[in-house]
């Protein structure tokens, strides 16, 4: 989104400015470091989506939950090709 000659940052809710700080210290993160924060990221997300879910189906066991999220993550068929009761889950 450059205007003008005016480099202009990734995401629309951040200056140019405070993404070259973020993609600086991105870059002096060691591997572990950066594999631990995609690793808590993932971590949320993935909680996230299961507070979705337990919201849409508050009877669901703790099995069919881990079911629906693998939907979400793998999609319908490789979740069932993955786990065959996703074919019993009810809608």
């Amino acid at each position: 989104m450059e205007s003008r000659g005016e480099k202009a940052a990734l995401s629309d809710d951040t200056t140019f400015e405070a993404e070259q700080v973020q993609v600086r210290r991105w870059r002096e993160m060691s591997t572990i470091d950066k594999a631990r924060l995609i690793t808590g990221l993932c971590q949320a997300a993935d909680a996230l989506a299961l507070a979705g879910i337990r919201h849409c189906y508050p009877t669901a066991s703790s099995r069919e939950c881990f079911l629906r999220l693998a939907i979400l993550k793998l999609g319908r068929d490789l979740a069932q090709r993955a786990y065959s009761e996703v074919g019993q889950l009810p809608d």
